[in-house]
């Protein structure tokens, strides 16, 4: 995974005096925190510093287990900085047996807010007040797609971020965000009772309204409105979500951050040695044809990187497949099996009652 160097750095460190259960916290990481291990330290208690560590933890699980998968293959782990503020760790894995192209990214910047991001977070109902019309901010988050060879192994995407702003009076706004969802070239039921199940226990654990309430959110929200279908078959979605407290909705998001393994690795497991004819493989490109418009067209997350100074353009348009494809006005033969996704697409289902 491209770690040597990281865990040389690692020994170097403990071998100044840095305490031994960091060291073994550290090694578990893809590359050094954005913010320095001894920062990390010094304000571990604070919610931005276990944000931090639960983004960095979350990267490392994912991309542990998608190379266990496709062991041809590496990650190449890529740290950048931001000139603005801050920076990130952006993991991808291309051309492999299992994953045409998987990524997995850290990202945790500062800076002040551009007056078009600030626009898009107005028109979302925050009143944002600037001094002389600056907005600092602090923003953190893991996001990853995942974009398997085989058409039947879904692709999936999650997403788990916070977000917090000084306003002019000293006064801070902070919210999360975030979401795991899935979308399938073609439908297997068990699979999509499987995914939602996972995502629904780790709701449940918090409140038992969480689920259905971010799982209609998530169908609204991955809706590509000028071909009247969703990109995929959901899961949850959230965001600006600031109670009951701040700890809470910490442990909510760390509960979801946590399903992401086993709501989808099992899926991948299942079908990454399906046998598929080339039809079936024309029917993938034409689907991530849709996931490409949506991210393109709609995506907020993707909206907002565009738009935030100095943002790493590499990064943000990891979500895209190495390939895609638009054939005009096709339609798929009724009572098919590429019929039978649209179906959902066009009308979400209840997985889980």
């Amino acid at each position: 995974l491209g770690l040597g160097l990281w865990r040389r750095q690692a020994a170097v460190a403990a071998a100044r005096g840095d305490e031994e259960g960091d060291r073994e916290l550290w090694q578990r990481f893809m590359a050094p925190p954005v913010s320095g291990l001894r920062e990390l330290r010094r304000r571990r208690r604070e919610l931005r510093s276990r944000m931090e560590l639960l983004i960095m933890e979350t990267q490392a699980e994912v991309c542990r287990a998608l190379a266990a998968l496709d062991p041809g293959a590496s990650f190449a782990v890529d740290s950048w900085e931001r000139e603005e503020g801050g920076g990130g760790i952006s993991c991808v894995l291309q051309d492999g047996e299992v994953f045409e192209k998987a990524g997995v990214n850290v990202s945790v910047v500062s800076g002040l807010l551009s007056e078009e991001a600030a626009r898009q977070m107005r028109s979302r109902g925050k009143a944002l007040k600037a001094k002389d019309g600056k907005l600092p901010f602090c923003a953190m988050g893991v996001s990853s797609v995942i974009h398997p060879k085989n058409p039947h192994v879904p692709t999936m995407h999650f997403n788990y971020r916070y977000f917090e702003i000084e306003e002019a009076d000293g006064t801070k706004k902070w919210w999360f965000g975030g979401g795991t969802d899935l979308t399938p070239t073609y439908l297997n039921e068990e699979d999509a009772i499987h995914f939602h199940k996972t995502l629904k226990e780790a709701c449940d654990k918090h409140d038992l309204k969480l689920y259905p309430k971010y799982k209609k959110w998530c169908d609204d929200y991955f809706y590509i409105k000028h071909r009247g279908e969703r990109r995929g078959i959901g899961g949850i979605f959230f965001d600006d979500l600031d109670s009951p407290s701040k700890e809470e909705a910490f442990q909510f998001v760390k509960s979801c951050a946590k399903a992401v393994v086993p709501c989808y690795i099992p899926i991948v497991k299942k079908h990454c040695h399906d046998s598929f004819t080339p039809e079936e493989k024309l029917w993938q490109q034409l689907r991530r044809g849709r996931y490409v418009e949506f991210n393109l067209v709609y995506d907020r997350g993707t909206k907002f990187g565009l738009l935030t100074p100095g943002s790493r353009i590499e990064s943000i348009l990891m979500s895209l497949p190495l390939t895609a494809r638009w054939e005009y006005m096709h339609t798929p033969p009724e009572s098919s099996k590429e019929a039978e996704i649209l179906e959902v697409l066009r009308n979400p289902k209840d997985w889980v009652h």
